[in-house]
This record gives structure tokens, C-alpha cells and sequence, in this order.
């Protein structure tokens, strides 16, 4: 019978039935069950509560005999069960849920057992559990194998052999720094028989300056970075630079620790620096909702729920959305948990809606501007320009006003029969004996505001200095807007009181609550400070039981594609047992006793013999554990879109690999935006790249919210936090790898290179194998591949016109010293290289 790791528990897997007659544990045997089947309707949501009975309160399911422990004829809950009246059966039919036989016969056992409760294994703290001890230890490498292969020897199976080196150096190039190795690289560490050659690769790789950029992938990813607002105004922004605080951090090895804290609340820490307040961005990477129709305090509280729920699943694995509106239907979160966290985040001095500093850029308080050295330079000459003229035109600017100063009629228009603004037209219909001060000076005032517009956009007065100074001041101010970077940041200069929201409707305020951490965790230190940045401090606490289990766990999941908790997003009482949850846990300890220390601890994975096996699948792998979650295997799986495009730059040598930035706009579909341009108001052509901003990582690429890069196709929609890579593979994505001008201007690219190199066929095409799937050919490739380009010559020398068509896609030049139809034909090759299942996959 197929083995579910949801219900039961890993033990019944394939152990002897002796193991499998050992006490139940409710969190590994009896809470899937309960929390998949009963707690929906007997949980501690109150009002979605069925028949008052709580099955989450072992106190409050035995006080209503649900179960009477080690009595199976007295408990309900058996009788109910296996009731064959549908008015009485539990789950009822209506529900769409039902208990299978064993889980009917786990649920009995567990009763005639005394029904124990345990606290969720995710709520307790992490205790390091001593690495176990097993047979044949000759295969461990580090701590992480022991407990892998206890495992595997306890379910009958063996680790995998290590893969071969060319594979473990792709392998490392792919997890670590996301660029392939250059032929020479692998070639030397093939030959090196130095037993620490892998670890000095591991550590070259850890000090790339490229390992920032991998890293910060999925970070980006959690953080819904993008650099644009959403929505149909859609608004560009300067979020970026948050992004290159990250990918510096990242290198820089910042502990993890401080690495929240900064993010959370970087611009608390006292004294804090200009970078402490930038990596608090990370809470301002949000949507805004600039449209005409949104109401900017509705729109504030959709950031403030947003806030909650991407620090909630970043940090603590847990979704806790549905707390906006009542308790948690499954984990012990209530609704005051929920907004008494939110009391940290509701003192931003933000309105909720984006302000437009330019045609194309639209941000919100608070930010930092951060103009560069050219900038300021600029910035400088533009003003001094803009003063020089405006020397010039004041005076004609005077005396125009007071001549149509005194021209105005009594009824208060003036002599070119322009409109005044309504509130001042009865004030200049009083008798002038009549007016006050205040009225004198609030008349003077508005008249000259009002005339200084009408200049400004050319209805009262088109003098020559007037028009000059205008076009400086426009000049100045456009520039100022469009090309000072300000990034968005948080603060906590606005005090706000804070409630509790009726279903979550911000108009509907209930109870005031003040800043505390979730009743069922650790509380917060007594000398903490009650805001954000006491409640970064309590998440690195060291008896905190969640943080450093879901980084090592998304960790992990970076190298293995599966989490050691599948569910990377969700470590509530709905997720699964861990089938290694001493690993996890021993993981969890160790980086947090470790200086909290990510560089450290992906050395650390990658160094195990875990990670060096070979992912070959076998039959009993097939049988036993087709999705691999023994580990007696390696995992193999299709690289994200992301790297796929930077893979395909690297080897032909296109890639521009310098670090940070402004984002690029490298190629797109034709009129990609245009969808977005609904009005005149702003100009949504897409403004491809040039040179070498074409060729950029994917890292850089502009991400617009609304209408991401289509050539992307597997990633996030950067529209809420996302901790789960959605790993794809289907018939779609060949469209993109197969016509996408990148991936064909790559394989043109490094066609060229290869014919410029000379050599016989075998050699080049062996060289382009080489390249592009870090091995050595074997003679059958290299056969068909001669026969893929011999059959592509014949195509291209009897049409010429073909062979100019594929040479000319992208920007880059062409050798025209290269026969038209070989370099065409080498160029379908390279192509199909390119598209190999071995060069789309990471082994």
C-alpha cells in the first residue's frame, strides 16, 4: 500500500512490526489526523466551534467524553466514528472528509493507550539531540549523515554512491553561486586528487562575490521584492537598493540574527546607520495602491496586514491571515495575538497610497534619499541655473502681477476674465473698509499663489525670461524626481492606538490592544523594548522554538528542492511530522550555537555525504521512496528560470557579471506593458537595455508587478511572500528556452566562439558539450550532435535567407567573417544543447 508521510507516521514505512508496535506519539501518529479531520469544527475557533467539544484541549474533549482514556466502549469519539448512521457519523458525510480504516484503528489504539496530548513539536524549543550512532559509519562525513542513514539502514536501504566530480562541481556552481564553471575549472578539480579538493572548491565558492547574488534569490522572493508598485498606475520605485543591501549582506555573512534584527527593525537599533536603516526596506517592499478610487487609510491597513502575515511566514512559518478576522481554526493563534503584533507596525507615518515624484516614479513616506556623487553634482548645476534665470524673471514676474494686481474687477475676476478660486471671490467682493487684516493678508496671499500657477503654466504671462526660468525650474524638479534615489524605509514616528478589528474591517474597531508576542510562545524578555525591535530580539531568542528551525529547514529546501518539513511556509499543527526531526532540530541548534552563521551552515550541508551522492534513481528508490525524502539519493530537478537565463549568458560569454545596481531591461515580447497604458498620463513602452545592461544577471532585471518578465516563467509573482520555490517542469517553458532572443542570441554567440576557436567538428562540438554541461562528451553525443549539424547545414545552405534570419536575433554583432550557413547550423546545435535536459537540470 502506498505510504503516506501525513497520516501514520514514517515508522510504519517498512519497519519490523516490533518497532511498529511501540507507543504512539500524538504529535507524529494522532494530531495529523485530528488537525486534518476534526479541528476545522472542534478547534479553538469559538465560533466555528460544532457541539461545544474541543478536540484540541485534551481537558475539554475528556470533561465532554470524546474519549475516556484506556475505556474505548465509554469514548464517543470511537462511537462516532464508526457509526454507520450518517446523522451521527464523524466526520459527517457533509464535510468531505472521512478517516480511513488505519487511521479509525490509530485513533483506538491511541485511546486504549491513555490518550495523551503532547504540545505541537514546533512550539518546544529545539533541544540538540546527540548525532545516533550507526553501522558502516565509514560513509559519514559530518553529523548531517549519521542521522540520514539511520534512517535509511532502519527503513532497509544504503546511501547512494558520491557522484562524480564534474557533477559535484556543477552541482556546487548551481546551489552556490549560480554560474557554471568554466571548462578549465572542472577539468582541474577532475584532476585533483587532493582529498581536500572539495572542501577548498566549497570555500572558493562560499567567498565568490556571486554567492550573495544566488543566496539572495529566494530572499527576494520572501521579501515580494519588485520594482514597481502593482496595480494599474503600477509605479516604478528605488526598492533596489534594499536589493544590493542584501546581496551584500549575504556575501558579507552577516549573522542571521543581525540579519533580522536590520530587517525588522534596523532603523530602531540606536544610533542607527544609514545601511541599518536601508535593510529595514524590507517591510516597505509591499504593493501601492495608487488608484484614483482606493481610500489611503483602507489602504494603509492592507500594508499593515501584509506586514503580519510576510513576517509571520518569513520567520515563524506560519500563515496567521486568517487571525484577522477571528482565532485560528487550527493553531493556537487568536485574534488578539494577531493585532497586538500589529501594534509593532502601526506606528509608520505612512498614508498607504504612493506619492508621484515624477512621470514614472511614485513612492511613499518614509524614505531615504540617497543621491549619489553625481547626483549632488548635478543636482547643483541644475539649481544654479534655475536661480540665475529666476533673478531674471522676478523682476518681470513683479511688475506683471501688479499690473494684473490692479486690473481686477470688483467682483473679483480679473481683467483677462480668468476665474479666481471660489474661497477668495467673496472676500474681494467686501467693501475694502470692511476687510481685516487677516483678510488683507489671506487676499494678497492667495492672488499671488494663484497668478504664480497661472505663470508657471503659461496662461497669464509668456515673457522670455518667464519661459526660460519655467524650463529651469521644470528641468531642476524632474530631475530631482525622476533621478534621486529614495528608498522606502520604516520608522515609528507616528504613535497610533490600536485595535482589534471586527472581521477585519478597519472602520469597525473593537478592543484597544497594545504590542505583545503570540500567548503561545516564549513571551518576550522583560526588559524588551515593546516594538519592533523587541520583537526581533525575541525571534533570535535562544528558547525561541520556530526561527532557527524554519531558516535551516528553508535552507534545506535550497539544497535538497524539498524542505526536511515539506511544508516550508507552514510549521503549524496541519503540517506534517518531520521524518528527520532530529536532523532538524540538531540543524536548528547548531546554527544558532554557531554564530548564526549561513555561510557556515551551507558549508556545513554541502560537505555532507549526504549531499555529495549521486541522484541516480534506482528501483528500489522507485518503490520505496519515490520522492526521496530518506535521502538515499541526491535530488535532481529543473533550475528556476533565473538561473536558467544566466546560465545560458555565462556560456556563451555574454554575461555582464558586474555586482548592483539600478535594474536593466533586457528582452521582452513586443509591447510587453502595453496592457498598463490606459491613459496619457505616463508612457508604459518597454525601454529595452543596451549593451552590456542586456546582459545582466536575472537578479537585476526589472521586475514589474504587474506584468512580470515573461521569460521568467517559474518564478514569483513578487505580489506576497513566497518561502516555497515552485519547481516546474512543463512543455511551456521549452517555448521560452527554445525562442527567447536570449537563448538564442546565447547559442549564436557561443556558435561564433566555437568556429572562431577552429578544430575539427568532434573537437568544437565536444568543446560546446563541455561548456554548457560541465562533462566530457562520450562518442555517441558527439555522433548525433555531428549528425544535428550536418542535417542543420544542408537546411541552411539551401536557404540562405533562414540563416539571416537566425543570425540576426539580439543586439549583438555578428562575425561576419563566419560562413553564414555553418555558424547557422552550429547555432541550432548550440540550441540544442542549450536545451538538454542535463542543461536545464541540477543534478
Amino acid at each position: 500500500m502506498p505510504y503516506s508521510f501525513t497520516l501514520s507516521g514514517w515508522l510504519l514505512l517498512a519497519l519490523p512490526l516490533a518497532v511498529a508496535a511501540e507507543p504512539l506519539q500524538f504529535n507524529r501518529d494522532i494530531r495529523p489526523i485530528l488537525a486534518d479531520k476534526c479541528f476545522y469544527c472542534h478547534g479553538q475557533d469559538a465560533n466555528q466551534r460544532q457541539g461545544d467539544l474541543r478536540l484540541d484541549d485534551r481537558d475539554a474533549a475528556i470533561k465532554a467524553k470524546a474519549f475516556v482514556p484506556r475505556d474505548l466502549k465509554a469514548s464517543t469519539l470511537i462511537e462516532r466514528i464508526n457509526s454507520t448512521d450518517a446523522e451521527t457519523l464523524m466526520p459527517p458525510p457533509k464535510s468531505n472528509r472521512t478517516l480511513t480504516a488505519d487511521q479509525k484503528k490509530l485513533l483506538e489504539r491511541w485511546i486504549a493507550e491513555g490518550a495523551e496530548y503532547e504540545t505541537h513539536w514546533a512550539y518546544v524549543a529545539p533541544q540538540r539531540p546527540a548525532p545516533p550512532t550507526v553501522a558502516n559509519d565509514n560513509w559519514t562525513k559530518n553529523p548531517i549523515d549519521r542521522f540520514v542513514l539511520q534512517k535509511l539502514q532502519a527503513a532497509g536501504m544504503q546511501p547512494s554512491p558520491e557522484a562524480e566530480k564534474s557533477t559535484l562541481i556543477k552541482r556546487l556552481s548551481i546551489d552556490l553561486i549560480g554560474l557554471p564553471p568554466t571548462p578549465e575549472e572542472v577539468a582541474a578539480f577532475v584532476a585533483d586528487n587532493d582529498p581536500r579538493s572539495y572542501e577548498r572548491l566549497v570555500d572558493r565558492l562560499l567567498a565568490s562575490r556571486h554567492y550573495g547574488e544566488r543566496m539572495a534569490l529566494p530572499w527576494l522572493d520572501a521579501a515580494r521584492y519588485a520594482d514597481s508598485n502593482g496595480f494599474q498606475q503600477d509605479g516604478d520605485t528605488w526598492q533596489w537598493i534594499w536589493r544590493d543591501w542584501l546581496v551584500q549582506a549575504l556575501n558579507d555573512d552577516l549573522p542571521f540574527d543581525q540579519f533580522t534584527i536590520w530587517q525588522l527593525a534596523g532603523d530602531l537599533l540606536p544610533k542607527a546607520t544609514t545601511e541599518q536603516k536601508i535593510a529595514s526596506g524590507f517591510n516597505r517592499n509591499h504593493l501601492l495602491n495608487g488608484e484614483g478610487g482606493a481610500i489611503a487609510e483602507e489602504q494603509r491597513f492592507v500594508n499593515l496586514f501584509d506586514r503580519i502575515d510576510t513576517t509571520a511566514t518569513t520567520w515563524l512559518g506560519l500563515t496567521m491571515a486568517c487571525a484577522q478576522c477571528h482565532d485560528h481554526k487550527y493553531d493556537p493563534i487568536t485574534r488578539r495575538d494577531y493585532y497586538s503584533l500589529m501594534d509593532a507596525f502601526n506606528r509608520v507615518p505612512e498614508t498607504g497610497t504612493p506619492q508621484r515624484q515624477s512621470s514614472r516614479i511614485r513612492v511613499a513616506a518614509p524614505f531615504l534619499e540617497l543621491p549619489s556623487e553625481e547626483n549632488k553634482a548635478k543636482l547643483a548645476e541644475l539649481e544654479a541655473a534655475m536661480k540665475g534665470l529666476e533673478n531674471e524673471a522676478k523682476p518681470v514676474i513683479d511688475a506683471t502681477f501688479l499690473a494684473w494686481r490692479t486690473g481686477l474687477f470688483a467682483d473679483g475676476e480679473p481683467a483677462d476674465g480668468k476665474d479666481l478660486p471660489r474661497n477668495l471671490t467673496p472676500l474681494l467682493r467686501k467693501p475694502v473698509a470692511e476687510r481685516t487684516a487677516e483678510d488683507n493678508k489671506s487676499i494678497e496671499s492667495q492672488l499671488r499663489s494663484f497668478f504664480d500657477n497661472s505663470v508657471k503654466a503659461g496662461v497669464v504671462a509668456k515673457l522670455p525670461q518667464v519661459v526660460k526660468y519655467e524650463a529651469a525650474r521644470k528641468a531642476f524638479d524632474e530631475y530631482k524626481g525622476d533621478k534621486i534615489p529614495r528608498v522606502m524605509v520604516m520608522s515609528d514616528e507616528r504613535q497610533r492606538e490600536t485595535s482589534i478589528l471586527d472581521r477585519g474591517e478597519y472602520l469597525r474597531p473593537l478592543e484597544k490592544v497594545s504590542f505583545t508576542t503570540p500567548q503561545f510562545l516564549p513571551p518576550l524578555a522583560k526588559d524588551s523594548p515593546t516594538n519592533r525591535l523587541g520583537l526581533a530580539q525575541w525571534l533570535v531568542a535562544p528558547e525561541h522554538p520556530l526561527t532557527a528551525r524554519v531558516q535551516v529547514n528553508r535552507m534545506w529546501q535550497h539544497f535538497f528542492g524539498v524542505g526536511l518539513l515539506k511544508t516550508a511556509e507552514d510549521f503549524g499543527v496541519q503540517s506534517e511530522f518531520p521524518l528527520h526531526k532530529d536532523l532538524l532540530d540538531w540543524l536548528a541548534v547548531e546554527f544558532r550555537e554557531n554564530g548564526w552563521s549561513p555561510k557556515k551552515m551551507h558549508r556545513l550541508i554541502v560537505t555532507s555525504a549526504t549531499y555529495r551522492q549521486a541522484s541516480r534513481v534506482t528501483e528500489q528508490h522507485r518503490q520505496q521512496d519515490a520522492d526521496n525524502r530518506l535521502l538515499a539519493r541526491a535530488s535532481r530537478f529543473r533550475m528556476p528560470s533565473l538561473l536558467l537565463r544566466d546560465w545560458a549568458l555565462a556560456t556563451s560569454g555574454l554575461i555582464e557579471t558586474r555586482l548592483g545596481g539600478a535594474p536593466v531591461y533586457p528582452y521582452q515580447p513586443d509591447a510587453v506593458w502595453e496592457a498598463l497604458a490606459i491613459t496619457k498620463e505616463r508612457d508604459f513602452t518597454y525601454p529595452t537595455s543596451s549593451g552590456k545592461d542586456l546582459y545582466r544577471r536575472s537578479l537585476y532585471t526589472f521586475w514589474r508587478r504587474t506584468v512580470g518578465p515573461a521569460n521568467m516563467f517559474d518564478a514569483s509573482n513578487r505580489q506576497t511572500c513566497r518561502v516555497r520555490a515552485s519547481a516546474t517542469s512543463t512543455p511551456l517553458h521549452a517555448l521560452t528556452t527554445l525562442n527567447d532572443p536570449t537563448w538564442v542570441e546565447a547559442a549564436r554567440v557561443l556558435a561564433a566562439r566555437t568556429l572562431k576557436d577552429g578544430g575539427e567538428l568532434d573537437a568544437q562540438l565536444a568543446g560546446v558539450f563541455r561548456r554548457v554541461l560541465c562533462r566530457e562528451a562520450k562518442s555517441s553525443e558527439i555522433n548525433r550532435l555531428k549528425a544535428a549539424y550536418e542535417k542543420q547545414l544542408v537546411i541552411y545552405r539551401a536557404d540562405a535567407e533562414a540563416a539571416k534570419s537566425l543570425l540576426s536575433v539580439g543586439a549583438a554583432p555578428r562575425e561576419e567573417t563566419l560562413d553564414a550557413a555553418q555558424h547557422a547550423a552550429m547555432t541550432a546545435v548550440c540550441l540544442g544543447i542549450l536545451n538538454l535536459d542535463e542543461a536545464l537540470t541540477r543534478e
